[in-house]
């Protein structure tokens, strides 16, 4: 039913922005894969035969035979209704005849020929959820067999290929499945533990929970890197803002993401992180120096291609310093230029969504044939499905696309999508088991951060009480057990006042006569607070709030230090 009512709002909506929705949630040492915490799937009698044989010498096989029609759809990635792919309620049905003429997500498949399709999900308090109108996830067991769906749609395509499935799973604030996953922390979070080691075993963990799901993409990590007050729509999404730093993290987690056979995505492409506008509604600038982009902005990417990422996400950005005035998804410049030429990526290359404003400046079939002369490949959201694959089609006849930029593209797509089916798919039973809580919450632990009050024994003494704002009950409840656990005796009033913050909080959210404030995004509201303890975990998730109850109990040190500045705060009063 939550489905069906988050597909009554986006219908209701003029179909929400053309049915748009968004993708949208380093180069140092390489550390050795983990061994503490082992997430080794195992195969399901269920799961699809692992793909053989050498996937750049297939994909030039079904290239050779394809049609101009089999090309384009090739390149395409929608996204459509329903959380099943053949079977789908009206209104379902509805949201699909107007995106794409068809009642099902397998018929559009089948339509458009289609080599992807990304899963999307609609929140509220996710900064990307504007243009998400609708969900098609709900649980691990669902996915599943929505994925097992596609997949059997695409086989029966001429292509007959594996289609790359994606979704958006930064975790933190862009999280789509949530239900029953083990929760990684905040990209900000992993930046604050210091530890690529960590980073590794938890997104291991986290690909591997992924693969079970039938998702072949994760639009993560972000290498994006924050200006230095840590602000921007970034935010919470970056590992923070010290290039050398993130490079060392994106690194570590394309790693153990692609180590368990789901390909990583670096994102937003040449980056997002030293800008003020938010490229949903608007072309943001990037206004630093070439020098400074090269020492800010380029080193995490740099640090991503070079670790193996197999996509890179295009971000619809304005980088002045090398083509003024167009969005590097647009700019053969940045995207062959630099990406190709300057970093060798020989991935992937896909847009940001295409129905997003910066990218809608022109009609979908134009919009389309530009960005894969720029040096993308794959076109993520295209507001309208049929009129890109026409567009496309049309440039090959009319000489304005040459047929050997398509057949690259699609030969880049068919390498991948044969690479990433050669890892066996694991079983569900995968998800949420002791090893990957084990990795995630040595993870937690290592992120949480005090920047103000003691450094050891409990840091509230007697009964305590936690108050959030209505919309962190979810966390409060958590919190409250988790200090239960702990040994702390918690009450609903007269306890020493534990206040939780989060995302989109503001200084009125704050509780001055607590004795602890607590933020679990990004840090910056706590140099507002006057409480005399300030602790940050940059999430909300249970295994964060279990890590710091143990700090608040005085059972766990807090080794965390923030990776963004925090006003006139230390990093940590605790850390070094």
């Amino acid at each position: 039913m939550a489905i069906v009512r988050t597909l009554s709002r986006a219908l209701a909506v003029p179909l929400l922005l053309a049915l748009g929705a968004c993708s949208d949630e380093p180069a140092p040492t390489r550390t050795a894969p983990a061994t503490a915490a082992p997430v080794s799937p195992a195969v399901t009698a269920s799961a699809p035969p692992a793909v053989t044989g050498d996937p750049a010498a297939r994909a030039a096989e079904v290239v050779a035979r394809l049609s101009d029609e089999d090309l384009a759809g090739q390149v395409l990635m929608p996204y459509a209704y329903g959380s099943s792919a053949t079977q789908v309620d009206p209104v379902n049905r509805q949201g699909n005849q107007q995106l794409a003429g068809v009642d099902t997500p397998a018929e559009m498949i089948t339509k458009y020929r289609l080599g992807g399709l990304i899963l999307v999900g609609f929140a509220p308090d996710d900064p990307t959820g504007k243009t998400n109108p609708t969900t098609n996830v709900e649980n691990p067991e669902q996915v599943r067999a929505l994925t097992a769906g596609l997949q059997d749609a695409a086989g029966k395509i001429p292509a007959g290929a594996p289609l790359m499935i994606g979704m958006d799973q930064e975790y933190g604030i862009v999280t789509r499945v949530t239900e029953g996953v083990t929760m990684l922390p905040s990209a900000l979070a992993f930046g604050a533990a210091r530890q690529p080691t960590l980073t590794e075993q938890a997104w291991r963990a986290a690909g591997t929970e992924l693969a079970a799901m039938g998702v072949t993409v994760d639009f993560a990590p972000v290498a994006d890197t924050l200006g230095t007050a840590g602000g921007g729509v970034i935010g919470s999404r970056s590992f923070g803002s010290d290039a050398k730093a993130n490079s060392q993290q994106v690194a570590a987690a394309v790693r153990g993401l692609q180590s368990s056979g789901v390909a990583a995505a670096l994102k937003h492409f040449p980056g997002h992180g030293h800008t003020t506008a938010d490229s949903h509604d608007e072309l943001p600038l990037i206004g630093q120096s070439r020098k400074a982009w090269e020492q800010q902005d380029l080193p995490p990417f740099k640090a991503g291609v070079d670790a193996g990422a197999g996509v890179v996400m295009s971000g619809h950005l304005n980088l002045q310093a090398i083509d003024k005035g167009v969005a590097a998804t647009f700019s053969r410049k940045i995207m062959t230029d630099e990406l190709r030429g300057r970093l060798k990526f020989t991935g992937v290359a896909v847009t940001d969504a295409m129905n997003m404003a910066p990218a809608q400046k022109w009609p979908a079939g134009e919009a389309a044939v530009r960005a894969l002369n720029a040096g993308n490949d794959m076109l993520l959201m295209p507001p309208d499905i049929g009129a890109a694959r026409d567009g496309i089609v049309n440039a090959l006849k009319n000489g304005s696309l040459k047929r050997e930029r398509l057949t690259e593209a699609v030969t880049r797509i068919l390498t991948l999508k044969f690479r990433t089916a050669q890892t066996p798919q694991p079983e569900l039973s995968v998800i949420g088991s002791p090893a990957h809580l084990q990795a995630v919450s040595a993870l937690d632990a290592a992120a949480v951060t005090v920047l103000r009050g003691a450094c050891s024994g409990p840091l509230a003494r007697g009964p305590v009480s936690v108050s959030a704002p209505a919309s962190r009950e979810v966390a409060r409840v958590n919190l409250v057990k988790a200090l239960q656990g702990a040994g702390m005796q918690v009450q609903a009033s007269g306890g020493s006042v534990i206040r939780l913050v989060g995302y989109g909080d503001q200084r009125v959210d704050l509780d001055d006569s607590a004795a602890i404030t607590v933020m679990m995004d990004s840090p910056g509201l706590l140099a507002q607070a006057n409480t005399r303890t300030l602790i940050a975990t940059y999430s909300s998730s249970k295994l964060s709030l279990d890590a710091l109850a143990a700090v608040i109990a005085g059972k766990a040190k807090a080794p965390g230090r923030s990776p963004v500045a925090v006003g006139k705060l230390p990093r940590s009063a605790c850390a070094k």
